[in-house]
């Protein structure tokens, strides 16, 4: 695992600047996206524990969408340049550099973790230890918002992303790696995003029992 997450930081460290002038606009002209993160935010919030972590959160866009929604939200990401943008970009927030297969969180202390295509660039077999981590740190009762890229394949599928090599899922499948982690899958969204590549964009919520 250290060999793909050291490739994964260093390519992302390499785009920074460009990467968060593409999501400045916090999911403009993406209204599925922003429904589910908002739902995601009312639920947790209703569930009684406000306290939710962006993991993966790039240059902290959505941390700041979460905080707007009335959560106590913080970001982590492995990419330090991302961090450090993340900081410039949202000073009264919280960021930290780390690993999604150590999170720096004690166990059950939150009511929500968003993954919002956080582990796309995660191989297939080494998603089921990044699950397990976030079912860790998750409080009895709450929520894990996972986001991807679907396919109607019947296995993942590796392409050429932009920054660094990526998978798109199956839902069930992906569904099915939620439960054995431990976790309630009961809702999800697929939709056509109009992508060239011809993937769905695909948004799955599940309870930790």
């Amino acid at each position: 695992m250290v060999d793909h997450q050291d490739e994964t930081r260093a390519a992302y460290d390499g785009v920074v600047e460009l990467y968060a002038s593409l999501f400045a606009n916090r999911l403009e002209g993406q209204p599925f996206s922003r429904a589910m993160i908002a739902t995601f935010a009312e639920l947790v919030a209703a569930a009684g524990n406000p306290r939710a972590a962006d993991v993966g959160c790039g240059p902290g866009h959505l941390t700041a969408m979460l905080c707007e929604l009335g959560l106590d939200a913080f970001g982590l990401d492995i990419s330090p340049g991302m961090v450090d943008h993340a900081r410039r970009a949202h000073p009264t927030l919280r960021f930290q550099e780390a690993r999604m297969e150590s999170l720096p969180i004690e166990d059950g202390a939150l009511g929500g973790v968003l993954a919002h295509y956080a582990m796309i660039h995660t191989p297939p077999e080494e998603l089921p230890v990044l699950l397990a981590e976030q079912v860790r740190v998750l409080a009895p009762g709450g929520l894990l918002l996972v986001s991807f890229f679907g396919t109607d394949a019947p296995e993942p599928v590796r392409f050429d992303h932009k920054v660094t090599p990526a998978y798109s899922w199956p839902a069930d499948r992906l569904a099915g790696l939620l439960t054995d982690a431990g976790l309630a899958p009961f809702a999800r969204l697929l939709h056509d995003p109009g992508s060239e590549r011809g993937f769905l964009d695909g948004h799955l919520l599940a309870r930790r029992p």
